[in-house]
C-alpha cells in the first residue's frame, strides 16, 4: 500500500465497496461513487482527499483485471491500471467523516490486502466499518429493491440493529474484510441489495439508490439524492420495456410482482410507510426545484 496522508478526521466511517463478484448492476460502487461525487464541496473545502492506494502489481491477475489504454485529446495514450484506493471525505454536516474504499475486487493475496485495509483503519481511528454489495436474485424490477442488513456475530448483528448472517458458501474480499473485522473487534454490517437477475446487463441506478437510502436509514442522515431517482424511474421504463417484448419474461414478471406483493403485506410496518413517503416527498421537491 502506498500511503499519501493520515487525515485528521471525526469518528470516521469506512464504506466499502469493489467492482467485480460483489457488483451486480455496478449498484454498490456505483453508490461509492454517488457519495463522493454529492458530498463533496469545494465551497466548504470538504472535497475527497486520497489516503492511500494499493499496489496493483501485488494483488491483481492482469489476465483477469487488464489495463486499459486511454487516448487523450492530444492523441497521447496511457495506461489506467486496475487498483483499489481510499480516500477522506469530511462530512461536518454530520456528526462522522467518511473514509471511502473503491476499486476492483483484488484477484490475489487477499489476507494481505485486507490486513493492511484494517490496519490503515486502525490508523484512522474508524469507528466502523460498511461495506456494500449487490447480488442476482428472483425479484421484480417494477417493486423496490430490498436490501438486507447483517452483522457477522450475534452480538454485533443486536447491538446494531441487523439481522445475523445465515449466508453459507463462496464469498468474495468484502467477506475476508468483514471476518477480519470481528476478529479484530471492529464493529462491521454488510448492506446487499438484491437486483432481478433478468434486469442486469447493465448498470442499475435503482439498485444504487437502494443502497443510499439503506444508508440513510442505518446511520440514520439524510443524504443528497441528486439525479438517482430520475435514473432509476428511466432504468424501470427500459426494462419494462424490454420485458414486454418476451411473453415468458414478461409472465415471470408478473409472477414475481404477485408473490412480492403478497410477503411485503405480511412484512410492511407503518414506520417503513412513513419513511418511504417522506423520500417520494423529498424526491418530488427535489426535481421540483430543477
Amino acid at each position: 500500500m502506498d500511503l499519501h496522508q493520515i487525515p485528521r478526521l471525526r469518528n470516521p466511517i469506512m464504506i466499502v465497496a469493489f467492482s467485480g463478484w460483489n457488483d451486480a448492476g455496478e449498484a454498490a460502487t456505483g453508490a461509492t461513487t454517488h457519495l463522493l461525487g454529492a458530498l463533496s464541496d469545494t465551497a466548504l473545502n470538504n472535497s475527497a482527499e486520497l489516503i492511500a492506494d494499493f499496489d496493483s502489481e501485488e494483488f491483481y491477475d492482469f489476465q483477469v483485471n487488464r489495463p486499459h489504454v486511454k487516448l487523450h485529446r492530444d492523441q497521447s495514450r496511457s495506461l489506467d491500471w486496475p487498483g483499489a484506493r481510499v480516500l477522506s471525505l469530511a462530512t461536518p454536516q454530520f456528526n462522522h467523516d467518511f473514509v471511502i474504499v473503491e476499486g476492483v475486487e483484488p484477484s490475489m493475496k487477499w489476507r494481505t490486502f485486507s490486513h493492511q485495509l484494517l490496519d490503515l483503519a486502525d490508523d484512522l481511528e474508524v469507528s466502523m466499518v460498511l461495506t456494500l454489495g449487490c447480488m442476482l436474485a428472483d425479484a421484480p424490477h417494477t417493486r423496490p429493491i430490498s436490501v438486507s442488513g447483517t452483522g457477522a456475530h450475534p452480538s454485533i448483528a443486536t447491538r446494531l440493529g441487523v439481522q445475523v448472517s445465515s449466508y453459507e458458501g463462496p464469498t468474495g474480499i468484502l467477506g475476508v474484510i468483514i471476518d477480519l473485522c470481528l476478529r479484530r473487534g471492529i464493529d462491521a454490517i454488510s448492506l446487499w441489495a438484491s437486483l432481478p437477475h433478468y434486469a442486469s446487463n447493465s448498470p442499475s441506478p435503482k439498485a444504487t439508490l437502494a443502497l443510499i437510502n439503506a444508508i440513510e436509514d442505518f446511520l440514520e442522515i439524510e443524504l443528497p439524492i441528486g439525479d438517482l431517482a430520475r435514473d432509476a424511474a428511466q432504468w424501470e421504463r427500459e426494462v419494462s420495456e424490454l420485458a414486454q417484448e418476451d411473453s415468458e419474461i414478461s409472465a415471470y414478471v408478473k409472477a414475481l410482482e404477485e408473490s412480492k406483493d403478497t410477503e411485503e403485506l405480511k412484512d410492511v410496518s407503518g414506520e417503513e410507510l412513513a419513511r418511504e413517503a417522506e423520500r417520494f416527498l423529498r424526491t418530488q421537491i427535489d426535481q421540483g426545484e430543477k
